[in-house]
């Protein structure tokens, strides 16, 4: 299959996409691209159907003959939003190329040629997922068009916010229920008896997924769209509910549990591996102790130099627990002496600021590994 069935599906999936690029590169600079309150004109609609053609024949020479939809794709006016999960490869794009709806992708993936052209002719929000700012902006985004009523195109979100693995979903993030509109939730199935899909942070990489998949005769994927999910009064009013509820019933349509962990955690587990922090200092325990201190990381994220020079000022002492809480200018409480007890590795009721700084650090940055370690001279310097 490597040396036959790979660079002849390749090529030719290759020669799909060329073939899409020039259509989307002229389509996307039509003014409804700028001006959504302006009817698609005839040909953009022609254009529309010629690339969800193209883009199906691109996923049938790469393996995926039959795509099974179960279910009816809600009116834009029923629901401005599609929630797709589990995300889990960047297969998953099959749906999106079958509707051409809107999508939330990476502010990286303009850049891809050719590639970059497709996504761009979808008009998707753009989001920069170590940028609090961004977030905030395609919240935003995505809240303008929802309330649209049908004037923006659907758009597909995967809440998860970064792959898994299939076997549960974890925590939806917000930015799709913050409009507090309708909403239809959308689950995605691989039935292959081996699984060359998944794509994730500890698993194959993409080019190896790719070769894998296309090494593969038959590839199957199934796209249920469930009932529009309309949220109550309380929903409305608390984003993380309303996600929560969601996540439930999509998870029940596909028949695995949910965990909480979120795609922060994921960079948080990955970072506590690339820096050398206390053995027993437990970055997702300590992110949770964090967030129950009321402590946001977004805003406390300022203050981390302001917190590095005053490490950096005791010299190398230690600090008790009261000292600790006036260190952070918060009350003793259990949880502070929950997250106090995390950096006393020996027990002796001492801590050095200067692991705190460190794990704060990586909480608020976990993408950001070099910043951490100019950090951590910081709050070091003076000593030898």
């Amino acid at each position: 299959m490597t040396l036959t069935l790979f660079p002849i599906r390749l090529l030719l999936a290759a020669f799909m996409m060329l073939l899409a690029w020039p259509f989307a590169l002229v389509a996307s600079l039509g003014p409804a691209e700028r001006d959504p309150e302006q009817p698609l004109a005839l040909w953009r609609k022609v254009v529309d159907f010629l690339l969800k053609a193209i883009m199906r024949t691109m996923w049938f020479v790469g393996g995926f003959h039959r795509v099974t939809v179960k279910g009816r794709q809600a009116l834009p006016t029923e629901a401005a939003i599609l929630t797709l999960a589990p995300h889990s490869s960047y297969f998953d794009a099959i749906p999106v190329t079958m509707t051409m709806s809107s999508i939330v992708m990476k502010a990286e993936s303009r850049d891809i040629p050719i590639w970059g052209t497709l996504i761009k002719y979808i008009r998707p929000v753009f989001v920069s997922r170590s940028d609090q700012d961004s977030r905030r902006r395609t919240v935003e985004e995505i809240k303008r068009r929802a309330q649209s009523n049908g004037k923006w195109p659907q758009i597909m979100i995967f809440p998860e916010g970064t792959c898994t693995n299939r076997t549960c979903l974890i925590t939806f993030k917000p930015g799709a229920f913050i409009p507090g509109v309708p909403v239809q939730p959308v689950v995605l199935r691989y039935p292959n008896k081996l699984d060359t899909i998944t794509w994730t942070w500890q698993g194959p990489g993409a080019l190896e997924i790719l070769w894998l998949t296309l090494c593969q005769f038959h590839n199957q994927i199934e796209i249920e769209f469930l009932p529009v999910y309309n949220p109550s009064e309380e929903e409305k009013k608390d984003p993380a509910l309303y996600a929560s509820n969601v996540r439930r019933i999509m998870a029940e349509a596909l028949g695995v549990s949910v965990t909480d962990y979120t795609f922060e955690d994921c960079q948080l587990a990955l970072a506590e591996g690339q820096l050398r922090l206390p053995a027993d200092t437990c970055l997702l325990e300590f992110a949770r102790l964090v967030r129950g201190l009321g402590l946001k990381p977004e805003k406390l994220e300022k203050d981390l130099d302001r917190y590095a020079e005053s490490a950096g000022m005791k010299r190398g002492a230690k600090i008790n627990v009261s000292e600790f809480a006036a260190y952070l200018e918060v009350p003793v409480s259990d949880p502070l002496a929950d997250m106090f007890s995390l950096f006393d590795e020996s027990g002796s009721g001492k801590m050095d600021p200067r692991e705190y700084v460190v794990a704060l650090s990586v909480v608020c940055r976990p993408a950001q590994t070099l910043d951490t370690i100019q950090l951590a001279f910081k709050a070091s310097a003076g000593f030898t």
